[in-house]
């Protein structure tokens, strides 16, 4: 799997030597505090340059404007979630592709809880709908992703009515799990449960009528859990 690289897209100058790639992961990192805090609508370029112990100079060095440093930021934490994935995935504990997704809704809950910044901006739909790519929304990238590696993994039919099907899914697991963080801090395990098993029921019903048109046989998902 791959996203465009963090210090690529928005970044103003790449930075090449340590030191700057160091600075600009504080930057990074001062901003994903500060959302977290503030706001989109509240952070600052100078607010930023404060957390960061940078010169304001050296935010402008690299970065435009605020929305650049988030857009890095959001890309960086995609290529978090896409490696958190792949190791998920390189697990023999994953047997069919119920398990994948699974783990994809697992990770992103997980990075609701532990990553910073990542409550409040998700995949940069709070900035922008197309934050990670021109021409697709950011829920539409994910769901690319999620179909590459379940292809990848599982051998799943990678065709349009998978991607379509999985767009659906990701749009309401990612309205769900908002509704469960807005619920409670830490997520509402029972509005958690029902986005697993109305994913679980929706995804299968698709798999089954793919495999059918393609003349297999898929794993059958697991029974939700009591």
């Amino acid at each position: 799997m791959s996203t465009p690289a963090a210090t690529t897209g928005p970044l103003r100058r790449v930075p090449v030597q340590g030191r700057s790639v160091a600075r600009v992961q504080r930057m990074l990192d001062a901003c994903a505090e500060l959302v977290d805090e503030v706001g989109y609508e509240g952070l600052t370029t100078t607010l930023l340059a404060e957390r960061a112990e940078v010169a304001i100079g050296s935010v402008y060095q690299f970065f435009p404007d605020k929305r650049a440093i988030v857009q890095a930021l959001t890309l960086r934490t995609m290529e978090s979630y896409l490696q958190r994935l792949d190791e998920r995935f390189a697990s023999d504990d994953l047997t069919h592709w119920w398990d994948g997704v699974d783990a994809g809704i697992d990770e992103y809950i997980t990075m609701h809880r532990t990553v910073p910044g990542f409550r409040t901006l998700h995949f940069g739909d709070v900035v922008d709908l197309h934050l990670l790519d021109e021409q697709r929304d950011n829920n539409g990238v994910i769901a690319d992703q999620l179909a590459r590696v379940l292809t990848e993994r599982f051998g799943m039919v990678d065709e349009p009515r998978l991607r379509f099907c999985l767009e659906i899914a990701v749009e309401a697991a990612d309205a769900l799990i908002k509704l469960a963080f807005r619920r409670n801090a830490e997520g509402d395990e029972r509005v958690l449960a029902e986005a697993k098993a109305l994913i679980r029921e929706y995804l299968h019903r698709h798999v089954e009528a793919s495999a059918a048109a393609a003349g297999t046989t898929p794993a059958p998902a697991p029974a939700p859990a009591s």
